[in-house]
């Protein structure tokens, strides 16, 4: 049966109607299952084919194919860019590129600048082609002269050695000997020639390669990886160009199309900036700086950019922008620790020094003088606001002449390390924190009238800075309590007390040092009033959501310069600031500047702090405590006088105004102080004319009432 297969099984089917019933002897059938045939062969021509195609597609065959053409373009391009340079730099071509540029571009004068050259040149070129008529016969006769005179030095020389020698065929050895070397040369010569006729043409084409190489003349698919996809791509000229032409602007783009330089006459030179580099591009008559600007992400894509590492600004230069343009990922990289934190021998001087921010988009440090400025940073929640503004009152706390009052109404601890450096700290998000913040707002506007009267019968006075800051301000503003008074705390009207205390310092405070610091977040014409925030000396801010905020939080003339918080990243760019301020160092012709600041985290910033305690005389911190509390008035009185030996009876009641304005509110007066004094065997006593309170005293009579079992509880 060959290879047949034969399957012996029995019939398993029902038995039809008119067949045998149960009983019936079953029939066994042998069924017999030819096997398949086999497949036909594949004729060799389609398994030829199909290993071609393997071949053919394969990745390492186009990466070869790549690699070859590549290579071959490279040489054929640099022997064109070779050609190109020779003509350049053989005719006037390049002058007249240039000068058809500036004509494109609407400048005549530049036009005609280079129409002058042109002209210098093809003088300069008819002179050395008229000296090419008389350069034979001259150099005839300077060959012979040459040689007349090099013959008799060598026969002067053989005369010499003569002499000397006594032998007379010396006279000639120096000339013989200098024509065998001569002869040794042209044989040299003989030798190496034909290896270099062979050599030669591999070694120009050799350079021809790197010329092209260098300039990566070859089609983008012939390219590497990496280059085809653009990363790490350097920023030249051309790029540049191709940039601005594929920006959909039609006048530029036409612009660009008739320079005869293909418009490389745009662009200023490119230079290194920190982790990027800068070039000034004046744009072509008809091409407006802010239809640039608003493609920025369409630029920064044709630079083979993210949108955050290309920033576009205005110089002070007509129809001009200026970009930057980062390295790819370099702003992602952080920037390193604070000076403050690495350098513990590091101090202040709140006149003269400049505060360790940050640095700038180039690399460079960004440092900001606080000399009589008021700030205001703002940003949205949980971008480094605290941090960036708690960085410059760390610095500014190792300078022991200043003084800090603090309002931290977020509450969490942010301001902690300042106990022991600033006299009032206030913690809280709560109404009643408010309302301490806003009366110790009220409590500078009073220091700052006492010290202009005081400049008044003084000139020559000189006062400690005070340094008056509230943290998350928005709460201050948006505040819905109303005082006994009908006056409301919060609000933008000229009935808030906040408002108004906080304006009455931006318009006087800076003459007598007392300055207002404010941190906020998301501002709105609510949170953050018109007048408030244009009163700000240095404005700064971090990511925000809209143009419209970044306009409120940096003003017009910055957002129309280029500044552009809103179009930082949201969680990827914490602690970047826009900064438009004159105590920070701007580039010419800019309004602002982007800052990337140091984070100085908790316990680093406590570290500082430490530092900053360390240089001052034993600061006694009021610190805000439960509205509900009884108060025991003369430990408060030992408190607020803190290690001093005595301190004026006005600046008593103020501290303790500070430390709780509804139990030490407007019915402690003088005269209460002193009958709290007396009635435990102490008063004050006048020094230089002025009444005082000691605090020997004070402290007697803590240690007499604690004796005597007895204790007094202010009402």
């Amino acid at each position: 049966m060959g290879d047949n297969v034969v399957h012996l099984h029995k019939n398993t089917d029902p038995p039809a109607n008119n067949e045998p019933s149960a009983g019936t002897a079953s029939v066994t059938t042998l069924t017999v299952v030819p096997e398949p045939a086999p497949p036909a062969p594949v004729p060799l021509w389609v398994r030829s084919g199909r290993a071609i195609k393997t071949a053919v597609t394969h990745e390492n065959t186009k990466t070869a194919a790549r690699a070859a053409a590549r290579h071959g373009m490279y040489a054929f391009n640099g022997g064109r860019i070779v050609a190109r340079r020779t003509w350049d730099g053989r005719t006037g071509s390049r002058y007249e590129r240039y000068m058809r540029a500036a004509e494109a571009a609407g400048n005549m004068e530049l036009a005609a600048e280079w129409e002058e050259r042109l002209q210098r040149f093809r003088d300069a070129r008819h002179r050395r082609r008229m000296d090419l008529l008389h350069s034979p016969m001259d150099a005839a006769k300077a060959v012979g002269v040459g040689a007349g005179m090099s013959i008799g030095l060598l026969i002067a020389l053989g005369i010499v050695m003569a002499l000397n020698t006594k032998q007379v065929g010396d006279v000639i050895t120096p000339l013989s000997a200098t024509i065998e070397f001569i002869g040794t040369l042209m044989r040299i010569v003989q030798i190496v020639w034909g290896p270099a006729i062979t050599i030669g043409p591999f070694l120009a084409l050799l350079a021809l390669w790197a010329v092209g190489r260098k300039q990566q003349a070859a089609p983008q698919w012939a390219l590497p990886a990496n280059v085809r996809s653009g990363e790490g791509e350097p920023i030249t000229p051309s790029i540049v160009v191709k940039a601005l032409r594929d920006l959909g602007i039609a006048p530029l783009k036409n612009a660009i199309k008739e320079m005869g330089d293909a418009g490389a006459s745009m662009l200023g030179p490119i230079r290194i900036a920190g982790c990027g580099v800068e070039v000034d591009v004046t744009l072509p008559s008809g091409v407006a700086t802010n239809e640039v600007q608003k493609r920025r992400r369409k630029l920064a894509e044709n630079l083979t950019r993210h949108e955050h590492e290309v920033f576009i600004t205005l110089p002070e230069a007509a129809r001009t922008v200026r970009l930057w343009i980062a390295d790819s990922g370099a702003l992602d990289e952080p920037i390193g620790p604070s000076p403050l934190v690495t350098d513990e021998t590091m101090t202040a001087d709140y006149t003269k020094g400049k505060a360790p921010w940050g640095q700038d988009l180039r690399g460079d440090a960004a440092e900001l003088s606080l000399y009589q400025r008021h700030v205001l940073v703002t940003g949205l929640s949980n971008q480094g606001k605290t941090a960036a503004l708690r960085a410059l009152a760390l610095w500014l706390a190792l300078d022991r002449t200043v003084q800090f009052w603090i309002a931290d109404l977020k509450g969490i601890g942010d301001w902690a390390m300042f106990d022991g450096i600033a006299q009032v700290l206030i913690e809280g998000p709560s109404d009643d924190h408010v309302i301490q913040a806003t009366e110790m707002v009220e409590d500078a506007v009073e220091e700052m009238n006492r010290r202009i009267e005081e400049r008044r019968q003084d000139p020559t006075v000189v006062f400690e800075p005070l340094i008056v800051l509230v943290d998350e301000a928005q709460l201050a503003f948006m505040c819905p309590v109303v005082g006994d008074d009908k006056r409301p705390y919060g609000g933008s009207k000229a009935t808030s007390r906040y408002f108004m205390a906080v304006r009455k310092l931006h318009n006087q405070g800076r003459a007598v040092d007392v300055l207002m610091w404010q941190g906020t977040q998301d501002p709105t014409d609510q949170n953050l009033p018109k007048l408030v925030r244009e009163g700000a000396h240095t404005r700064a801010s971090l990511v925000l959501g809209t143009e419209s905020q970044s306009r409120m939080a940096l003003g017009d003339k910055a957002v129309d310069g280029g500044a552009a918080p809103h179009l930082l990243r949201q969680g990827l760019d914490k602690g970047t600031l826009v900064v438009a301020s004159d105590g920070i160092t701007i580039p010419a012709g800019q309004a602002s500047i982007t800052v990337r600041t140091h984070f100085i985290d908790e316990d680093p910033a406590k570290e500082v702090a430490g530092r900053a305690k360390a240089l001052r005389d034993g600061v006694t911190t009021l610190r805000v405590v439960d509205q509900g509390e009884e108060r025991d008035a003369l430990a408060d009185v030992a408190a607020v006088i803190g290690d001093e030996a005595r301190l004026r009876t006005n600046e008593v009641l103020k501290r303790l105004h500070a430390l709780d304005t509804k139990v030490y509110g407007d019915q402690w007066t003088n005269d209460r102080l002193k009958a709290l004094l007396e009635e435990h065997g102490e008063e004050p006593k006048k020094s230089h004319g002025v009444m005082v309170v000691h605090r020997d005293h004070v402290l007697r009579a803590l240690a007499n009432r604690d004796e005597n079992g007895s204790a007094s509880a202010a009402q």
